[in-house]
């Protein structure tokens, strides 16, 4: 009986230490699954993170839209895209980073049995809000270079995946994101806090997939009119962004790794890269615009006869400029916690005063929406209704089309440049639509200013029969190629 208790002891013990020792090689940091929420939420920050950032490495869109120049290195604002492979970096930041996740977040919410104290329309609130960032990520990528993959993008089987119809696409974007409006339950919340734009309250989701559902039918205005036409009346008869409160912005945090990346790429980094260009600068001193001091610093030019000791001077676009001789990017838009904005209701009423000018059933006419356009950017980055009401009274910036000779084109698109400050893939992209404003490119520019980006070297090399397909259906891989959208 000893022997046998023994041996059992023994046997135990042994079972005890295999189950230890199995124990260490488990990495508690490193969980083998992760909740689907998890997943979105590190999904939809680096999504934010690539769209707002200023790292030349990933976005130079400000540069695009000459919003803000450099000081020494110039190639970026000459054109350069290809020696920091930016395009690779934007193509593989929202590819891998944000939308492989979303995806993954939706394939484990709807695998993941529903737990209380979340109920089913929670779970439906979910998985529409993932899907609506989704759309706002591939919608990014097709307006920025046309023809990608999409049916097999996300396929893992499939490492060289086909590139589909850019306009396809778009139009299949445009269904989803219907679908996901269709899903979501304003009676109940969604990913709660989670979402780091709106904490999971799914009738600021409504409002603001009413609002992308919005930008995606005036992006096709000039394609397919009839479907630009539907689109843009159901997304304001649902409910669009009118109101700063709404805005979709992404809350930032006071300490790093999660901090605005404008605090990273210009205050932590110890940097004195950029500075506003003149392009903007000169443009907002003709106008008195009252958001100057939001947007920059003034600099002291008591040393240039006949100009006043403090005034607002930009840099000189496309060459070196002496970062202590020009006005700096704002303290404001330097700070950790400043949000990152992606859609906001500046943007949604310059949308809706085109829509008006293009005759759609908006509610409203052109110069009103055009008016709350300029009062909602001026409100949201610190001005008074007072400064709104000066400025709107100015005769250059009053819509009152017919008089000024202008177009609403003109009108429209100068004050969305304006409004669109620190935003430069949005701004770059109504440039691209709408003409306007008009820039000159530097004398020293690699190439006239980019309509779209090209692909990345990394599929030339590694996709290379798709790229090859891809490039010529578009009309080739060009900084200068117009996309479908594209009509002027």
């Amino acid at each position: 009986m000893k022997k046998i208790f023994i041996t059992i002891l023994s046997a135990a013990l042994v079972f005890m230490s295999c189950q230890n020792l199995e124990d260490l090689n488990v990495n508690t940091k490193d969980p083998s699954a992760v909740k689907g929420e998890t997943l979105f939420s590190y999904a939809q920050k680096n999504v934010v993170d690539q769209m707002v950032g200023t790292n030349v490495n990933f976005n130079i869109f400000r540069f695009f839209t000459q919003q803000w120049t450099e000081t020494t290195y110039l190639d970026e604002v000459n054109y350069d895209i290809v020696t920091r492979t930016i395009p690779g970096n934007h193509w593989n930041t929202l590819f891998r980073l944000g939308l492989k996740n979303l995806d993954e977040a939706t394939k484990v919410l709807t695998a993941t049995p529903v737990v209380l104290p979340e109920n089913s329309i929670i779970r439906k609130n979910k998985l529409a809000e993932i899907e609506i960032m989704k759309v706002y990520t591939w919608g990014v990528l097709v307006q920025t270079f046309g023809n990608i993959p999409y049916s097999d993008a996300l396929d893992v089987t499939k490492p060289t995946p086909k590139y589909d119809d850019a306009a396809t696409i778009y139009k299949d974007l445009i269904t989803k994101l219907n679908v996901a409006i269709s899903k979501l339950d304003v009676s109940d919340e969604g990913l709660g806090a989670y979402d780091n734009i709106y904490q999971g309250d799914a009738s600021k989701w409504l409002k603001f997939a009413n609002s992308l559902k919005l930008r995606m039918g005036m992006v096709i205005a000039d394609y397919d009119q009839p479907l630009s036409k539907t689109t843009v009346e159901s997304a304001v008869a649902s409910g669009v962004i009118l109101e700063n409160a709404d805005n979709a912005a992404l809350k930032y945090m006071a300490n790093q790794p999660n901090t605005n990346p404008l605090y990273v790429d210009l205050v932590a980094s110890g940097r004195s890269d950029f500075v506003p260009a003149n392009t903007l600068v000169d443009a907002m001193n003709a106008l008195s615009d009252p958001r100057l001091p939001f947007y920059m610093s003034q600099v002291d030019t008591s040393s240039v006869a006949n100009v006043e000791k403090l005034a607002y001077v930009g840099g000189e676009y496309g060459f070196s400029n002496t970062f202590s001789a020009f006005s700096h990017i704002s303290k404001k838009i330097q700070q950790p916690t400043f949000e990152g904005l992606i859609l906001d209701a500046a943007e949604t009423e310059f949308l809706l005063a085109e829509a008006a000018e293009r005759g759609y059933s908006v509610g409203g006419s052109a110069e009103i929406h055009y008016n709350n356009g300029v009062k909602a950017s001026i409100l949201y980055w610190g001005g008074s209704q007072t400064s709104v009401d000066a400025y709107l009274a100015t005769p250059k910036v009053k819509y009152t089309v017919a008089a000024s000779g202008t177009t609403w084109q003109q009108k429209i698109g100068t004050q969305a440049w304006l409004a669109l400050y620190n935003r430069g893939w949005e701004a770059w992209q109504e440039w691209v639509r709408l003409d306007y404003p008009v820039f000159v490119a530097p004398s020293t520019a690699q190439s006239e200013i980019p309509v779209r980006l090209i692909y990345p070297i990394s599929e030339q090399t590694l996709n290379g029969g798709a790229y090859k397909a891809a490039s010529a259906a578009i009309g080739g891989d060009l900084v200068s190629t117009k996309l479908f959208f594209d009509k002027h």
